[in-house]
């Protein structure tokens, strides 16, 4: 018997033509439905096996292939809970039956209960999921287009140093030397919570990042500047192996209810821990330092990720806006002409 009820739901059993076992659910509890994809199912293999027609891939399968194939992705857990989201869609589809309605479902149910931005984390998954099915794993001929929603620019938050003084003040000991080690490097949270120190050369004044510590996954080179190296001056001999703790222990989480507290005793609203590596590239731009430098110490992987702060980046565009002032009120005006406009 090719067919059989497990938990209430329609299981198929059976050995395909080239001899391969084929047990899967059919995601239906009812057995008229059941049986047609039993048939269907039989009747693809056949066809694949007699014909040589590319066997159709299901959702599941892509899913597998796609985890183990990125797994060196430094966000490959977040990957993981949108994939379970998607699932409820497109657990039972063949990859060939997800079209563009079935998309555009998928869209406005995540939107509505989310948001634009987040429904587009969802949607960009499902797209580089469905490109590498089609131009790596050669799965599909075609895949349907999938439309992002338009976002908002957001602006870049950062702060002052008159904002930063205050904040550094209302903070704890160790998360104030955290922040402005961050300030100091443009490190993230990570990096900072779980810096060792057999990564750090205090003479040479440097600090590495290894590739499977770096979200572009490529090893970072950190200069350390005075204020880094003075801070971590003030840590040296509290722990053994790593460089910041509290209780002993990494401090692997910041953004605590003493990181909120002191934003509101600061009067500092809209700001997260993250913030700070924003602030360290606006200062850095505003410094004079080039986007091609930043990018490199900042460890983006392209130079199209530092552009967002190429608009603080004025002062070199100085002498050139001045070559045209005092051109209106010249010398040529003749004082006939200065009478008439003060008049008007």
């Amino acid at each position: 018997m090719s067919l059989y009820n497990r938990s209430k739901v329609w299981w198929v059993d059976f050995r395909s033509p080239s001899g391969q076992r084929i047990r899967r659910s059919t995601g239906t509890n009812d057995k008229k439905k059941a049986q047609e994809y039993n048939d269907r199912l039989k009747a693809e293999l056949w066809r694949v096996y007699k014909l040589g027609e590319k066997p159709r891939r299901t959702w599941q399968e892509a899913v597998v292939r796609w985890l183990k194939d990125t797994e060196y992705k430094a966000d490959h857990g977040k990957d993981v809970g949108k994939l379970k989201w998607l699932d409820q869609f497109l657990s039972h589809h063949y990859l060939d039956e997800i079209d563009r309605e079935l998309i555009d479902h998928i869209a406005s149910v995540k939107k509505a209960e989310a948001s634009p931005s987040t429904a587009n984390r969802y949607l960009a998954l499902l797209r580089a999921l469905l490109r590498m099915a089609r131009d790596e794993w050669e799965w599909l001929d075609k895949i349907p287009k999938v439309r992002l929603y338009p976002e908002p620019k957001k602006r870049v938050r950062w702060l002052t140093r008159k904002e930063t003084v205050r904040l550094l003040i209302e903070l704890p000991r160790h998360l104030a030397d955290m922040a402005e080690f961050t300030l100091a490097t443009g490190l993230r949270q990570s990096n900072v919570s779980y810096l060792r120190w057999d990564q750090l050369d205090m003479v040479r004044g440097m600090a590495w990042i290894h590739a499977d510590q770096a979200k572009a996954r490529k090893a970072l080179s950190v200069p350390l500047n005075k204020d880094a190296r003075r801070i971590l001056r003030r840590w040296q001999g509290k722990h053994s192996e790593y460089v910041f703790t509290y209780g002993g222990h990494p401090v692997a989480r910041t953004s605590t209810k003493a990181w909120y507290g002191a934003l509101k005793r600061a009067g500092i609203e809209n700001f997260r821990w993250h913030d700070l590596r924003h602030t360290w590239a606006s200062w850095h731009v505003q410094s004079g330092t080039s986007m091609q430098a930043l990018m490199e110490l900042g460890g983006w992987a392209s130079l199209e990720m530092v552009l967002r702060y190429a608009h603080l980046a004025g002062e070199h565009l100085k002498q050139d806006a001045n070559r045209i002032e005092g051109t209106i009120w010249s010398q040529s005006t003749s004082k006939t002409d200065l009478k008439l406009i003060v008049s008007h």
